[in-house]
């Protein structure tokens, strides 16, 4: 069932979204990009009069924390949505249960922060730091327990589940993906946020048009091992850039100071370059850095190769030379991923590199090519360059993304498909 199919006349939902945004000290949202990006999909169930409960985490909290309750983000979301919103400040309280209850068509309610109980995980929690592995077990099939009896309750609330949450999709959490189980095929979907960003992973992965271009920053090569190595089975050309470069490099025999580095990992480098060469795969590398004598905005700077930066220089980002082999490759592409970018964007003198990989994708994508930009960083660059616009998509999923690539199978995705 698609949620454009679905009639909500009558009906409660319970919608999961993502409205995990960043607050600053006066709980002022800095970026409401997420909540802004569910509002078709909230809009849709209470124009069809419907009505809508709404589920979501905000930050890491251990236990209820005042500065992660979705108090703060309440007033904005009433001005976002055009209706008055009603809040429950205890998911699980009786108070939610009545509210719920009590919703007309064209109402809607916004549960207090799901994470503030460890259900929603299901992770135990207050373990002393010298717990015995059996306390560990116990406080683990515990909190499993009692994760069923929460996911229940919060199923109890509604006629029907959305999930619009891609950024959570790769936790198998309460909310997330248990609580589908309580619904049946006919009465769970994807929002539509959820739905372009499935479609979004599944033409990039699987619906490709030649060549397919990848662009890999980031600064460590064992967090993103797992997707290099999917990808290589994909990609023609894969473009391995940011604090990795010099991990390579130095695989290679080069001298590159004081930049970032993870001397454990040489071996897999080179383990990487040779698959790619077996596999008929045009690994790109930058040739050359803009490099700083020291971690700072500030930092003088100059450019070299970038396997030969002095020794008390580090490199922060691509050279001119990089930048062009970068765009020649991306402009020729019909297929394009980018996570990750070129060297320390939030250092202003060091996003030219960013900024030249971000213009060579919109100027591929007007060519007819299809953009994928993913990942916290990449996304920030995309914003901060005024260039979202110009590629095809955008995803709100750092490592729910990740994972897709990796190819890996979502549990939030996979319950709704069941």
């Amino acid at each position: 069932m698609t949620i454009e199919q679905f009639n909500f006349a009558g009906k409660k939902a319970f919608v999961r979204v993502d409205f995990n945004v960043p607050l600053d000290e006066n709980f002022h949202i800095t970026d409401d990009t997420r909540m802004r990006a569910a509002l078709p999909t909230l809009k849709k169930i209470i124009a069809d009069g419907g009505s809508v409960i709404i589920g979501s985490h905000l930050g890491r909290p251990k236990g209820v924390a005042d500065k992660f309750s979705l108090k703060h983000i309440l007033p904005h979301l009433k001005e976002l949505l055009g209706i008055e919103v009603q809040f429950a400040a205890d998911c699980m309280g009786e108070e939610a249960a009545i509210k719920a209850a009590a919703l007309q068509p064209g109402e809607a309610l916004l549960l207090e922060n799901l994470r503030f109980y460890a259900e929603e995980e299901g992770k135990p929690r207050g373990l002393a730091d010298d717990a015995s592995d059996e306390e560990k077990k116990a406080a683990k099939t515990a909190v499993k327990e009692s994760q069923k009896e929460f996911t229940k309750k919060l199923a109890s609330y509604a006629d029907c589940y959305v999930n619009d949450a891609f950024g959570t999709a790769h936790r198998a959490h309460a909310s997330t993906a248990l609580i589908a189980k309580y619904f049946d095929k006919d009465n769970k979907m994807f929002g539509y946020l959820m739905e372009k960003e499935v479609k979004a992973v599944d033409k990039v992965m699987n619906d490709i048009h030649r060549p397919f271009t990848a662009i890999m920053g980031g600064s460590k090569v064992s967090s993103k091992i797992e997707i290099i190595e999917n990808l290589l089975n994909k990609v023609d050309n894969l473009i391995i850039t940011g604090g990795m470069t010099y991990t390579f490099t130095k695989a290679q025999g080069g001298k590159i100071g004081q930049s970032i580095c993870e001397d454990d990992k040489l071996d897999l480098a080179l383990d990487l370059l040779k698959k790619a060469s077996e596999k008929g795969v045009n690994l790109v590398l930058a040739v050359d850095a803009k490099i700083a004598d020291s971690f700072s905005n500030d930092a003088k700077t100059g450019f070299c190769a970038v396997d030969e930066i002095p020794d008390n220089w580090q490199g922060l980002d691509i050279g001119p030379k990089t930048e062009a082999i970068f765009a020649e490759v991306i402009k020729g592409s019909k297929t394009i991923l980018w996570n990750g970018p070129t060297g320390v964007f939030e250092f202003e003198n060091f996003t030219h590199g960013s900024r030249s990989v971000a213009e060579a994708i919109v100027e591929a994508t007007k060519r007819g090519a299809f953009s994928l930009v993913g990942g916290g960083d990449s996304v920030a660059c995309v914003n901060k360059f005024g260039l979202a616009d110009g590629v095809s998509y955008v995803s709100t999923g750092g490592g729910a993304l990740l994972e897709a690539i990796e190819g890996k199978i979502l549990p939030g995705i996979a319950a709704i498909n069941e």
